[in-house]
């Protein structure tokens, strides 16, 4: 088995740190796993992503042009990623900076209102991990709680963000199991 997604958005909103959280949680369970972070020429407040692959055998390239799932926090992010997905594939919009829907009718598409979820529970900066509870909902590619240790041990030194980065992403995760998507 091997999953490919591709995490999205402006510069500033966590990709790189989910995808990181993603890919350590890979790890933690023994899969083979790549993190590959790409940033647009802008940096902060432009476009930047992030690919993880996730496979259960050595991986050939972390290079991936047409992923099973994507994860994207911003319009241009849709515009570029959605299509690219594989037939079949999953796609995560953060439907509270995007107003459009992706156009296929081949993949799965889930709208979370990630920004407003996040604010709602107490950090809008924690929007990302909605994003991610969110994609883990629907592809549970690893255990939510081996994501939560992940969260654990990423903000040990910011004890004061744990609570809430655990219960944004938890919130996430339980929206896409519960198929809630806010369309």
């Amino acid at each position: 088995m091997q999953t490919e997604v591709i995490m999205s958005g402006f510069g500033g909103q966590g990709l790189m740190m989910i995808g990181k959280l993603l890919a350590w949680a890979g790890l933690e369970e023994g899969k083979a796993v790549t993190w590959l972070p790409s940033y647009g020429p802008e940096m902060r407040g432009g476009t930047a992503n992030c690919t993880v692959v996730i496979a259960d055998h050595q991986i050939g390239s972390p290079l991936i042009t047409s992923p099973k799932s994507a994860v994207v926090m911003n319009q241009p992010s849709l515009e570029k990623f959605a299509p690219t997905l594989r037939k079949g594939g999953v796609l995560v919009i953060n439907s509270t900076m995007i107003p459009i829907d992706s156009e296929r009718t081949d993949i799965r598409s889930f709208r979370i209102r990630a920004d407003d979820l996040a604010h709602e529970l107490g950090n809008r900066r924690s929007a990302n991990l909605v994003m991610l509870g969110a994609y883990l909902g629907l592809e549970e590619v690893v255990s939510p709680d081996t994501l939560i240790k992940a969260i654990q041990k990423t903000f040990a030194a910011k004890k004061q963000f744990i609570e809430v980065n655990c219960k944004t992403f938890e919130k996430g995760y339980e929206l896409a199991k519960a198929g809630k998507s806010d369309e």
